[in-house]
């Protein structure tokens, strides 16, 4: 049984004077951290390549040091999901409402419950980022971790004590994506934070610390040094609405790394069966949010 006329019993009648329960919808946070691609077969695979290490000193006559350890490392594996929704809605509920512009039978909001389940699958990079997901993670450990490992020992994009955000520790988090970042040949790399990512509560600290022209939380003149070391964080702050924690935040770097991939847009169907007359109502859609290189963030996870 579809939705019938029991389910909508009050817009049989005239007198109504507003039908109330659609809302304005949330802007779209996924888009503004995560770069599109388009993918073109049930799994996409990324690798991450090992290229020369640092040069030796030659002594005169003396051989070249060879390296000849160039090649693989990991491998991400990137399986695009499936996401469906849809109802039924008879014949006679769609021939008796009377308020067919306010509650459309061919709308009932399928689009905003998609928009919905992708913000909540993207969110989930970070909401379970030191949750190790082999599924996910091609080098072994969790999207957060210190011990990333390179080919000489391991890297970290976390600290083992994890911080709660403050002028101290996200100077922290500037310092260490810019000194302690190295490929897979233990060189370093050129990468600086770009974005600060929070979540709802932690809103009012990160406008003191990226918009506060001298030293937050300071009575002294010195200036904001967030907004100039390593480059500052150039692209501001964003609140992430889906975010489950209160206290976890996240240094979205220069680094592409974090990955949207469309394998079906977003499809709308309908179509009338034969034999009930109830108008059949569906929603497909293909795609997923993954990472390919941890290096595309540094964050912390504090419980408090």
């Amino acid at each position: 049984m579809g939705i019938n006329l029991a389910a909508i019993k009050d817009l049989l009648l005239p007198g109504l004077m507003e039908i109330t329960g659609e809302y304005p919808e949330i802007e779209t946070n996924w888009s503004k951290v995560f770069s599109t691609r388009q993918s073109n077969m049930q799994l996409e695979r990324s690798t991450q390549m090992r290229y020369m290490s640092i040069a030796r000193l030659k002594t005169e006559g003396g051989a070249t040091t060879m390296d000849n350890e160039a090649g693989e490392r990991f491998v991400y594996n990137m399986e695009p999901v499936e996401a469906g929704l849809g109802y039924a809605i008879t014949r006679k509920a769609i021939d008796d409402n009377l308020y067919q512009d306010a509650f459309r039978p061919t709308n009932l909001g399928l689009n905003k419950s998609f928009r919905e389940f992708w913000e909540v699958e993207a969110a989930s990079i970070f909401n379970l980022a030191n949750v190790y997901n082999a599924a996910l993670a091609g080098d072994g450990v969790a999207l957060l971790s210190v011990n990333h490992p390179y080919d000489n020992g391991v890297w970290a994009n976390t600290t083992s004590t994890q911080l709660t955000l403050n002028e101290s520790s996200l100077t922290t988090g500037q310092k260490a994506i810019r000194k302690n970042f190295v490929d897979e040949a233990g060189l370093k790399v050129r990468a600086r934070a770009r974005k600060l990512l929070v979540p709802v509560d932690l809103e009012d600290t990160a406008i003191r610390l990226t918009q506060t022209q001298l030293r937050p939380g300071t009575a002294n003149n010195d200036v904001n040094a967030i907004l100039t070391m390593s480059g500052g964080i150039p692209d501001g702050y964003e609140v992430m609405d889906y975010f489950t924690s209160a206290f976890a935040w996240f240094l979205k770097t220069d680094i592409d790394g974090l990955i949207h991939l469309e394998r079906i847009p977003f499809e709308l169907d309908m179509f009338c069966d034969f034999i009930t007359d109830n108008l059949l109502v569906k929603g497909y859609e293909r795609g997923g949010f993954f990472y390919n290189d941890p290096r595309c963030v540094w964050g912390q996870m504090p419980t408090s």
